[in-house]
C-alpha cells in the first residue's frame, strides 16, 4: 500500500498540468443544456439554406447566412475564404420520373448532381445494359470492366433509356437501422489496432470492401490519408469515365438503383463530373429499389413498359470558386497561436443535408457562441472554419491547409504551422461524443483524460490510438499537425440518413446535439489555455 501511494505521489505533477476548471464546466454545461441554441443553427442551416451542394447557389446563399451569424454572434475576421479547385454550380430546379405503360405510376426518382436537363420532357425505348463495374474493384479491374462494356454496347444505346444497373433479388432486412455504441463496442474501440492491420493494404487493388454497404463508413475511418486520397480521384474519374460514355453514345436518359437503398429510400451523388471542362452527364436519375426492380423486370421479361422524364436543373457554364466560412474568437496572452474547430458545410442534395453535415456544422457554431456568450477568457485564438468539398475530396480543409501551414505534397510547411495547436473536427452524424480518435498521437492521451473525464456520465468514455477517416481532420493530420474527430455514437448514419433523401432535420437528435456541443466547447476552452501547445507528432515524409 505504501509502494502505491508513492507511485501516486510521482504522479499528481503530471495528472496536476492537465487539471481542469471545473467551474468553467460547470457553466459550459449550463450554456450548453439550459440556453442550448444548437437546434436553431441546425434549422437555419437544413430547413432555411439546405440543401448545400458545393458551389451551387444554395451553398453561396448558406454562407452568407454564416457570415452574418457569425457576425451576430460576435465573432471577428469573419469572412469567405476561396478555395481551388473550382466546379459548376448546379441546382435542381425540377424534375420528375412517370410510368406511364403498363400502368400509370408517379416514381419516386431524384436526380443525379450535374446531370444535363431534359429540355422537356422526354420518352424512349427502355434498355437493360447494366454497368456492374465499381470503383470498389480498384483502378486496374474498373478500367478493365469499362472497357468491356464500351466495347459490348457501343452504338446500341444512342436515343434509349438506359437502365444501368441490373434488377434485384429482394432480401429482407435484418440489421437494426438505428444504434447506439455498447460498453462492449467501446472497450474494443479503445484497443491499439494491430501492427500488422497497417500493412494489409498499400493500394487500391489490394483493398478489400465490406459487404455490407452499411459497413462502407467504418471501412473508410481504417485507411491511411495516401489511400483516401487516391479513393476520391479514382471515384471522381470511374463516375466522369462512365458519363462520358454514355453522353458520347447520344443515351436519352439514365435509370438505375442504389445498393444501399431499401425501404423506399434514395441515395444520390454524382452523375458524372463537376468539371466545366468535362462532358456532363445525361439526365440521370436514381429510382427507390421497390419501383427500379418492377421496371428492370419487366424489360428484362420483354414486357411493354414506357417511363416519361423531366429534368430542369440551374448550370453554370464555367467553374465558380469553392468557398470556406471562417471566424474567430480573438486570444489574450497568445493571441498569435490558434486553436481550430470545423466541420463541413456542404451536402449533398437530395435531403436537407441535417446529418451530413448540419449537424457537425450547428455543433461548432454553438462551440463559439457558447465561448462568446460565457466571455470566457482564452489565451489563445480560436478560429472556426465550416468547409466546402468535403463530399468531393476534402477540397475545402486541403485548401485551408495548403495555403495557411503546409504543401503535403513537399511538406513545406508555412509561418502558421508552428502557431497551430491543434484541430478538433466533428462529422459523424448526429450522435452524441463518446470519445475521441488520437490519430496515432499517444501523447494526447492524458491531455483527453483529464478533459473529457467530467463528461464520463454523459456516456465519453473511449480513448482510442486508432484512426478514423474520410473527413476533414485528415487535412491537418496529413501536414502533421494534430487534428482529431470524435467518436460518435451510430444512430441511424449509417443506414439511413448518409447521403439519403432522409437526410434531414427530423433525424438530428437534440440532447445528442448540446452535449456535443458541452464537450467541445470544454475541450476548446482547455486547449485554448493550456500552457504549452498540444504535442505533435512528426512531420510526415513526402510520400
Amino acid at each position: 500500500m505504501r509502494t502505491f501511494t508513492l507511485l501516486l505521489l510521482f504522479a499528481l505533477p503530471g495528472l496536476a498540468q492537465e487539471r481542469v476548471d471545473l467551474g468553467v464546466v460547470d457553466r459550459i454545461k449550463t450554456e450548453a443544456f439550459d440556453h442550448s441554441k444548437v437546434m436553431d443553427h441546425l434549422y437555419q442551416i437544413t430547413e432555411v439554406h439546405g440543401p448545400r451542394l458545393t458551389w451551387s447557389s444554395g451553398y453561396q446563399d448558406a454562407a452568407g447566412w454564416a457570415v452574418s451569424e457569425f457576425k451576430r454572434i460576435g465573432l471577428e475576421n469573419v469572412h469567405l475564404e476561396k478555395w481551388a479547385p473550382g466546379g459548376r454550380s448546379w441546382t435542381l430546379q425540377q424534375s420528375s420520373v412517370e410510368l406511364v405503360e403498363p400502368r400509370y405510376q408517379e416514381m419516386t426518382a431524384v436526380p443525379l448532381a450535374w446531370s444535363s436537363s431534359t429540355n422537356g420532357p422526354v420518352t424512349g425505348d427502355l434498355v437493360l445494359a447494366p454497368f456492374s463495374a465499381s470503383f470498389r474493384d480498384g483502378p486496374k479491374k474498373y478500367a478493365e470492366s469499362m472497357k468491356e462494356y464500351q466495347a459490348k454496347w457501343a452504338g446500341k444505346l444512342r436515343g434509349k433509356i438506359v437502365l444501368l444497373s441490373a434488377p434485384r433479388v429482394p432480401q429482407p432486412q435484418t440489421r437494426s437501422q438505428f444504434s447506439r455504441y455498447t460498453a462492449a463496442e467501446l472497450a474494443e474501440m479503445a484497443n491499439a489496432p494491430e501492427p500488422a492491420a497497417k500493412l494489409a493494404a498499400r493500394t487500391l487493388d489490394e483493398l478489400e470492401w465490406p459487404q455490407d454497404p452499411a459497413e462502407t463508413g467504418r471501412f473508410f475511418s481504417s485507411l491511411p490519408n495516401s489511400l483516401m486520397e487516391q479513393l476520391y480521384d479514382l471515384y471522381d474519374e470511374a463516375v466522369a469515365g462512365r458519363a462520358r460514355f454514355l453522353a458520347q453514345e447520344g443515351v436519352a436518359a439514365v435509370l438505375l438503383e442504389d445498393q444501399r437503398a431499401h425501404e423506399g429510400m434514395l441515395f444520390a451523388e454524382a452523375a458524372g463530373s463537376f468539371k466545366s471542362g468535362d462532358t456532363m452527364a445525361p439526365p440521370t436519375f436514381v429510382v427507390t429499389a421497390e419501383q427500379y426492380d418492377r421496371i428492370a423486370r419487366a424489360v428484362e421479361k420483354k414486357l411493354p413498359v414506357q417511363v416519361r422524364l423531366n429534368l430542369k436543373a440551374e448550370i453554370s457554364s464555367g467553374d465558380r470558386d469553392g468557398m470556406n466560412v471562417i471566424g474567430e474568437i480573438p486570444g489574450g496572452a497568445k493571441k498569435d497561436e490558434v486553436i481550430m474547430i470545423g466541420a463541413h458545410f456542404d451536402s449533398w442534395h437530395s435531403g436537407t443535408g441535417a446529418t451530413d453535415n448540419g449537424a457537425g456544422s450547428a455543433v461548432m457554431m454553438e462551440v463559439m457562441r457558447i465561448l462568446k456568450t460565457l466571455h470566457l477568457p482564452l489565451d489563445r485564438t480560436v478560429r472556426i472554419g465550416l468547409w466546402g468539398g468535403e463530399e468531393e475530396g476534402l477540397f475545402g480543409s486541403r485548401g485551408y491547409v495548403k495555403e495557411h501551414f503546409a504543401d503535403p505534397k513537399t511538406m513545406k510547411v508555412t509561418a502558421e504551422h508552428a502557431k497551430l495547436s491543434g484541430y478538433f473536427n466533428l462529422d459523424n452524424g448526429s450522435g452524441k461524443i463518446r470519445g475521441v480518435y488520437l490519430q496515432g498521437n499517444d501523447a494526447m492521451r492524458p491531455v483527453f483524460e483529464s478533459w473529457l473525464a467530467p463528461f464520463r456520465d454523459l456516456g465519453v468514455t473511449t480513448i482510442t490510438m486508432r484512426n478514423t477517416g474520410g473527413t476533414d481532420h485528415l487535412s491537418f493530420d496529413a501536414v502533421g499537425l494534430p487534428g482529431f474527430q470524435f467518436i460518435q455514437d451510430p444512430l441511424d448514419y449509417g443506414t439511413i440518413t448518409h447521403h439519403s433523401d432522409m437526410d434531414t432535420y427530423d433525424h438530428a437528435v437534440p440532447a445528442d446535439l448540446m452535449q456535443a456541443s458541452a464537450v467541445i466547447a470544454t475541450v476548446v476552452y482547455e486547449a485554448a489555455n493550456r500552457k504549452e501547445m498540444l504535442p505533435r507528432r512528426a512531420l510526415p515524409k513526402v510520400e
